[in-house]
């Protein structure tokens, strides 16, 4: 058991993330916040309206079936990843959703340099701005220190004059030694002298404050995600998708084997999920009513 965990280390990350997805509540917690946003853009622009919308860092499962549905605008997926744009490809082809397009780029890239921005507008989007931003676990490619100019930049650039920002992150900080925080904050630091300082929570408190955002409406939440696969290889490989192995932290074979038989004996032994505490930030730009989280 405790080799077939570490061998489990040898998965990319694409894979890593598509055990997540089917073995976790993340994408119906995900997409029951998002359909509140959509209802109330809904509630607030005429029925003739078609909502666009731009998701980034969609992967290959950007909540296709809600956003394709409700936003027949226009849907823009950004992505870095060829692999997971060529899944989207292939069923907007299949399915003939034409309204729907992809995207390679590094967000990090375009919206923080204000040319790139006007040039991603401009080219990509047909010069039309859009009604709805997800940033759904992306901004962990990003320092905190940027997120400021990123949703400043998307906001007074790409957002239109109504519209919503809706980005879901895991929370920096909680006690439960079964959450993929404490997981995260516990060996990078023991290993690596690294904390998890990505606080969406508190970057959302601070940010309705600014100049840009004064028009706006800022909303936080915070809701709690259980993982469980009854396959130990399975469950460690998203494991080291939270460590960030080998990506960002190169965890030697010796301390892989530790990480693996804590794992083993904390979680595999009681039959005990992975639990994510994951925050959710919306901000609502010129939406007259009290929107929704």
């Amino acid at each position: 058991m405790i080799e077939a965990g570490i061998n489990a280390s040898d998965l990319n990350m694409y894979e890593e993330d598509r055990i997540w997805s089917c073995y976790s509540r993340d994408k119906v917690d995900i997409g029951e916040e998002l359909a509140k946003v959509i209802r109330t853009l809904n509630k607030e622009f005429p029925l003739a309206k078609p909502i666009r919308a731009l998701s980034i860092g969609s992967s290959a499962e950007p909540q296709f079936r809600i956003l394709e549905t409700a936003c027949r605008g226009g849907l823009y997926l950004l992505d870095i990843d060829k692999k997971s744009l060529d899944i989207i490809k292939e069923r907007v082809k299949r399915q003939r959703t034409n309204h729907v397009a992809t995207i390679r780029g590094d967000y990090n890239r375009i919206f923080l340099n204000t040319k790139h921005t006007a040039a991603f507008l401009r080219h990509k989007l047909a010069g039309q701005t859009v009604n709805l931003i997800n940033l759904h676990h992306s901004l962990y490619y990003s320092p905190k220190s940027d997120w400021a100019a990123i949703f400043a930049s998307l906001y007074s650039r790409i957002l239109a004059a109504q519209g919503a920002i809706h980005a879901v992150l895991m929370a920096s900080e909680t006690k439960d030694e079964y959450s993929s925080t404490w997981l995260y904050n516990h060996f990078a630091g023991k290993f690596f002298g690294c904390h998890n300082y990505q606080d969406l929570a508190g970057f959302g408190r601070r940010l309705a404050k600014g100049q840009v955002f004064k028009k706006s409406q800022a909303f936080i939440n915070t809701h709690r995600v259980r993982f469980f696969v009854n396959d130990f290889g399975k469950f460690m490989s998203v494991v080291w998708m939270i460590l960030l192995y080998p990506n960002v932290h190169k965890y030697t074979l010796s301390q892989r084997e530790e990480i693996t038989e804590h794992i083993y004996r904390k979680f595999w032994l009681k039959k005990k999920p992975l639990i994510q505490m994951q925050d959710h930030l919306v901000v609502y730009k010129n939406i007259g009513l009290r929107g929704l989280i």
